[in-house]
């Protein structure tokens, strides 16, 4: 055997054994999802027989799951409607403008992100608790803009870097000004990049949870993270297992879903601006 078809073979041994690592636990939690509550602790490869119930009961009005689902899909979907709004405006500002303490404030930016989320729970819980924020949307959406808007602007602004100048200028001698030359050029021909920080930050925000855990105690406000963490069974004195894997295959299908979906787009921003 050659060695390009060894080093060949090998690659695509390494590729499946990253795949089954990484799909091994979301395997086995859509598995234990379709189990019977009663079959919960069973080692089969694949239910049997096959049940709903889990699913079932995690939409119980008293289990307000569905209540969850939308407090994320709001918390996430603003939160990344945010982080591009303004991620977008920094990280042109960056990347094209020239300033005073633009090195500095660079450097501001990308430090606010080392910072470990539960280093700043109770700061902010202080605060949150003296204005009246507790138990509201806005306490999990700011935090969680602070941590996704770092990685936002650091992904854009090196992909504005490697733009050509000429496209601005071009567009400015064509009697533009400096905004309208970023809204209707830069900004259309930055879509694969503004729409990959876009995904990233969704899954980051969807994805949170010491957060959503920390300033929200009331049950309608909820997240889903939280309220997967929160499950006490819903079959009375069972053990809700199987209630969070359904919960669980629920709240991760739409991402992965959506990874799947447009996966291209994601590897296209990923790799544009890498090169001029």
């Amino acid at each position: 055997m050659s060695a390009v078809r060894r080093a060949g073979r090998l690659r695509y041994v390494g590729v499946a054994v990253i795949v089954v690592y990484c799909l091994a636990p979301f395997y086995w939690m859509a598995v234990s999802a379709f189990r019977r509550p009663t079959d919960q602790f069973s080692l089969s490869p694949l239910p049997h027989p096959w049940s709903v119930a889990n699913f079932t009961a995690v939409f119980k009005p008293d289990v307000g799951f569905g209540r969850s689902l939308l407090n994320s899909i709001v918390v996430a979907g603003t939160t990344t409607g945010l982080t591009l709004l303004v991620g977008t405006l920094a990280a042109y500002t960056l990347a094209r403008l020239e300033f005073r303490f633009k090195t500095a404030a660079a450097a501001v930016i990308i430090a606010t992100s080392m910072f470990p989320g539960i280093s700043l729970i109770v700061p902010l819980l202080k605060l949150f608790t003296n204005i009246g924020w507790i138990n509201t949307y806005q306490a999990m959406i700011l935090p969680s803009l602070s941590f996704v808007l770092p990685l936002a602007v650091w992904n854009l602004s090196t992909f504005f870097r490697q733009m050509p100048k000429e496209l601005e200028q071009a567009a400015m001698v064509d009697g533009c000004t400096r905004g309208q030359a970023f809204w209707k050029v830069i900004v259309p021909l930055a879509a694969p990049g503004i729409f990959t920080t876009a995904i990233i930050a969704f899954i980051a925000a969807w994805n949170e949870f010491i957060i959503a855990l920390s300033m929200v105690n009331d049950r309608s406000m909820q997240t889903a993270t939280v309220a997967i963490s929160r499950f006490t069974g819903a079959y009375g004195f069972d053990q809700p297992f199987g209630t969070q894997m359904a919960a669980g295959v629920i709240v991760t299908v739409p991402l992965v879903v959506m990874v799947l979906l447009f996966q291209r787009r994601i590897i296209a921003g990923l790799t544009a601006g890498g090169v001029k």
